[in-house]
């Protein structure tokens, strides 16, 4: 059982509260000018708080009226318990209950990884806000979210290793250099992999030795890990002419590529009837491929 409790907070009764906290994190040890933390719009937002066992606050994250989550803060001594990602759904869940489309914020960069593993995608550049950097990221709470670039990919397939509980499909043509090899992608695979409990990756391929050419780092990951990962390369010239590549987990998250040589197309986190429509057809095509045997010198 969590030591903590998270909550909506009214701003009217739980302002000193909210204060405590925001001071802490953002005033003192982040060096924000307090003029610019209390900017005079918390009246107008919908406000979250985590407490702990003995009702001290210990983090907090707030709504704007303009649909963008922010004022995301848990106190140094709590960090690393999960409270951030309890906050933050939360704030989800409101946003959902208030009709809301898509939630925007702006992430810290050193907070930017976080974000990602929730769904989170990065739009346009970073910029420097209260002196510290940015960037802006958006998720969509009803629909598809569009990828449009390499980092918009990179963290929705992270976001997909992450929200997956026991098993993940990718269907990819040469395990996509800038994709797969990304850090949080890798990362996001490893605590995947070496979670308690069996847990299943199948990768499809279409040229195996690119890879393995590559050097590409997925490969000693899995060689660590035979129990967990499996490759197959697709041989047969109908499965071969098919153009597209795509991700699904068990949860009901998906990313399909229409071009399969081509990072953009669509994702969702939560639409599990197309997540298993993509599973069915990975296993069809699963079983009309081959073993990979250019990776038995490394127990694949």
């Amino acid at each position: 059982m969590p030591d903590f409790l998270v909550q909506p907070v009214d701003f009217a009764t739980g302002a000193e509260d909210l204060r405590k906290v925001r001071e802490a994190v953002f005033v003192l040890e982040q060096g924000v000018p307090a003029a610019l933390e209390w900017d005079g719009s918390d009246a107008a937002c919908h406000h979250v708080i985590a407490r702990d066992a003995a009702g001290a606050p210990i983090g907090t994250g707030r709504l704007t009226p303009d649909r963008r989550i922010g004022r995301m803060a848990v106190l140094p001594q709590w960090r690393g318990r999960g409270i951030g990602d309890a906050l933050l759904l939360a704030l989800l869940e409101q946003a959902r209950a208030l009709g809301w489309s898509e939630v925007s914020l702006h992430a810290q960069v050193s907070a930017e990884h976080f974000y990602a593993r929730h769904g989170f995608v990065p739009q346009g550049g970073r910029f420097e806000e209260a002196g510290i950097e940015h960037q802006t990221m958006r998720r969509a709470l009803r629909g598809a979210t569009a990828i449009e670039q390499r980092s918009a990919a990179v963290a929705m397939t992270a976001a997909l290793a992450t929200q997956a509980r026991r098993s993940l499909v990718i269907y990819s043509r040469d395990l996509d250099p800038g994709l797969f090899d990304a850090p949080l992608v890798l990362d996001a695979l490893r605590r995947l992999a070496t979670r308690l409990g069996p847990v299943e990756i199948r990768v499809l391929l279409h040229d195996a030795a690119a890879p393995q050419h590559a050097l590409a780092p997925l490969l000693p990951l899995a060689q660590r890990l035979p129990s967990v990962f499996a490759f197959r390369e697709i041989h047969d010239p109908v499965d071969r002419a098919w153009p597209s590549a795509f991700v699904a987990n068990d949860t009901g998250g998906w990313y399909f590529r229409p071009l399969g040589h081509r990072l953009e197309g669509e994702a969702r986190l939560d639409e599990p009837a197309r997540a298993r429509q993509l599973q069915e057809e990975f296993t069809r095509t699963w079983e009309r491929a081959r073993i990979c045997t250019l990776y038995r010198a490394l127990d694949l």
